[in-house]
């Protein structure tokens, strides 16, 4: 008996040695068994549109561990829709985004209103639903603008709300090659009225109240500023028209030259500010970069080359659309219902072009 009971003793002890030094073997799955990859369309290939094959992957997890996969797929689409993800929250989406991105930005020098959420988390542009908001690379008239901007879609509209985007590849290919060698050899000019009630407050858009913190960033910022009495403020900024994208190397046609132009307005509302306001106290405008007026026929040709490379398509609840933003511009199409998406900017990069 005695002898029964010391070998049940030794087989305890050696089992309890086996699991102290058991190390489970991790499993490698390969990109074709977590994930679908497929297109909206068999003939336009952006976005990219990445699904779950499996209903527990946890995105920010995944994208932890496949950067590589992230950017050069991004590089080559221009944009990415991870789409069935478990992602219903403002925190899921801040989880995924410092998953991947360590240098999220503040909106400086906006243009439209929204809401900060968080430190680095915003509402989409907050315009009246019922307007179309025209296509453009976030920030190109700053010095330095994000390489990528995330969309996160809380709540789909009920009807409209999709976020129309277009390869600005494609798009400097569009444009006659005399245009484009024009404001190749000119650049463009942004022109900026503030204080006279309509656009944002200059205290708004360049996050500060004091006169001479604005002058010191504006002088850095290759911006020139008029004060038009104690709050009217005038501001001038010659900015190129096409960039050269740092990773890729390909030409993208990179400006706010139609998005700023007077006659993207509505008709009533353009109508409206020419009636009040001689055109160089407009609340902004866009010319070319020795101060001479753009000709509608150009810009018209600049709206036709976005119209012609557009892709739309509806929101679906925990879409996350991640965008090179040199590489792609996005917009917003007028809706019905509420709407919330929410938008990070990050990876910045300063140009060095002026």
């Amino acid at each position: 008996m005695k002898n029964i009971e010391k070998q049940n003793l030794i087989i305890k002890k050696s089992w309890e040695n086996k699991k102290r030094t058991f190390k489970p073997e991790a499993i490698s799955l390969s990109h074709e068994e977590l994930l679908e990859v497929s297109y909206l369309q068999p003939e336009e290939l952006l976005p990219l549109v990445v699904k779950p094959k499996l209903t527990d992957l946890n995105l920010k997890i995944w994208a932890q561990s496949n950067m590589e996969f992230i950017e050069a797929n991004l590089l080559r689409h221009g944009g990415i829709l991870f789409r069935g993800f478990n992602v219903s929250t403002q925190t899921d989406f801040e989880q995924f985004i410092d998953s991947i991105s360590s240098r999220l930005m503040p909106y400086m020098e906006g243009a439209t209103p929204r809401t900060k959420l968080s430190e680095k988390i915003y509402t989409s542009t907050e315009f009246p639903p019922d307007q179309f908001i025209a296509l453009h690379n976030e920030l190109s008239y700053v010095m330095t603008w994000p390489m990528n901007i995330w969309f996160c879609c809380i709540k789909p509209a009920n009807l409209g709300g999709q976020t129309p985007i277009a390869d600005m590849r494609k798009v400097f290919q569009r444009i006659h090659p005399q245009i484009r060698k024009r404001f190749m050899e000119k650049g463009w000019m942004l022109v900026r009225n503030f204080g006279d009630g309509f656009g944002l407050r200059w205290q708004k858009t360049f996050n500060t109240t004091d006169k001479m913190a604005l002058e010191e960033y504006c002088r850095k910022a290759r911006i020139e500023i008029e004060w038009k009495g104690d709050n009217r403020l005038k501001t001038r900024q010659i900015r190129p028209s096409v960039a050269k994208h740092p990773k890729t190397g390909e030409m993208v046609w990179f400006n706010h030259i139609a998005f700023w132009h007077i006659s993207s307005l509505e008709p009533k509302l353009c109508e409206m500010l020419l009636a009040e306001f001689n055109e160089e106290d407009l609340p902004y405008n866009t010319y070319y970069g020795d101060g001479s007026s753009i000709e509608a026929s150009v810009i018209d040709e600049i709206r036709e080359a976005y119209q012609q490379e557009t892709v739309a398509f509806p929101w679906h609840q925990g879409d996350i659309l991640m965008l090179d933003n040199m590489l792609v511009a996005h917009g917003r199409n007028p809706y019905e219902g509420s709407r919330k998406v929410l938008v990070a900017m990050g990876e910045p990069f300063t140009r060095t072009d002026i």
